[in-house]
């Protein structure tokens, strides 16, 4: 069997359903990790093609032994993957700077990111996923508060997947305004140690104060934010209609995540070097061009020329004589002897 056909052979096994077992018993399987070792050491790698795209969906996905890999996808197809400890802005510009910025970014607002983005890519459009803002409001406030500012925040988190239309953006703007109106100065209101019944777990022992509705401010600011960087309805801008630009990351969240978790649990039980490999082969595998006869090509070693023509020797006086080589010497007694034991 060739080397291509080891290769196509291991990437059925670690990309689809299917157990070492499963290849026809245990001697099956063993021989077939023989045969398939040599492939864990290959590195797949997409090539930077310098494409300009419309719309990159970003997103992290974290492994349980520690690792994380940043993805950046194009409708569906992988254009670039980083691997680092954590997201953190150092990661994302890793990522961002082998990629042209694109018109617009979707991405979830991830640790580092926005740094990364204002670095590396600050002409592209940015769309925050507006599940992620529900789920970072729901952390907060959730989903049964018995404040009226509680329940009014979440129904305004609610509403945001709602939005459809610039009609339906500019309704939710309003009901945001109505909110504020309402409910803002419960945001700003304060509680001074000196004052206090109880002193929040969270505050520090020198804190002299703390804001009085610490959860709601923080699930209001989840918003605001978004609203003053002008990420909340990118998508619904009249000059990016034709760009078709999604509202969410669940392309990514469902096409590239979901999948990749799948192929853990699959194979599960591999060391972590293991588990980063077959990353990589997935995510190379969905990129624009895969080839994986050119991944092995580049980590063939060449072959070496051999030949039997012999060296000439060096008439150099000062050249190093030999004192141990392969070829014969009459004084190593391997000559024919006359006589017995070579006596005469």
């Amino acid at each position: 069997m060739t080397r291509k056909a080891q290769l196509d052979q291991f990437l059925a096994w670690i990309t689809g359903k299917a157990s070492q077992a499963d290849l026809g018993g245990a001697s099956a399987a063993r021989q077939f990790r023989r045969t398939t070792a040599w492939c864990w050491a290959l590195r797949p790698v997409i090539p930077v093609t310098g494409a300009v795209y419309d719309v990159l969906q970003i997103d992290g996905f974290n492994l349980r032994t520690g690792w994380c890999v940043l993805v950046a996808t194009h409708r569906g197809t992988v254009v670039a993957f980083q691997w680092c400890s954590r997201e953190s802005a150092a990661a994302w510009g890793a990522l961002m700077q082998r990629l042209p910025a694109p018109l617009v970014v979707v991405c979830d607002g991830g640790s580092g990111m926005h740094a990364a983005l204002n670095t590396h890519w600050p002409t592209a459009q940015v769309q925050r996923c507006l599940v992620h803002l529900q789920r970072n409001v729901r952390k907060h406030v959730t989903t049964r508060s018995n404040t009226p500012a509680g329940q009014g925040l979440w129904g305004l988190a609610l509403k945001l997947t709602r939005v459809k239309t610039v009609t339906g953006g500019e309704e939710w703007a309003q009901l945001f305004l109505a909110w504020e109106n309402s409910f803002l100065h419960l945001t700003k209101e304060r509680t001074y140690r000196k004052h206090a019944a109880e002193v929040p777990s969270w505050a520090r022992p020198n804190q002299t104060w703390w804001y009085t509705h610490q959860r709601l401010r923080s699930g209001y600011q989840v918003l605001q934010r978004a609203i003053q960087g002008g990420h909340l309805f990118t998508f619904l801008s009249p000059q990016l209609a034709h760009l078709n630009v999604p509202s969410t990351t669940n392309e990514i969240e469902g096409g590239t995540n979901s999948q990749m978790r799948l192929l853990l649990r699959l194979h599960r039980g591999m060391p972590e070097e293991h588990q980063r490999r077959a990353i990589e082969w997935w995510l190379y595998l969905h990129s624009e061009f895969p080839n994986p006869a050119v991944i092995l090509k580049e980590h063939q070693p060449e072959k070496r020329q051999h030949t039997n023509t012999a060296q000439p020797e060096s008439k150099d006086p000062a050249a190093p004589v030999s004192l141990y080589d392969t070829g014969l010497d009459a004084n190593e007694g391997l000559w024919t002897r006359s006589g017995w034991a070579g006596r005469p």
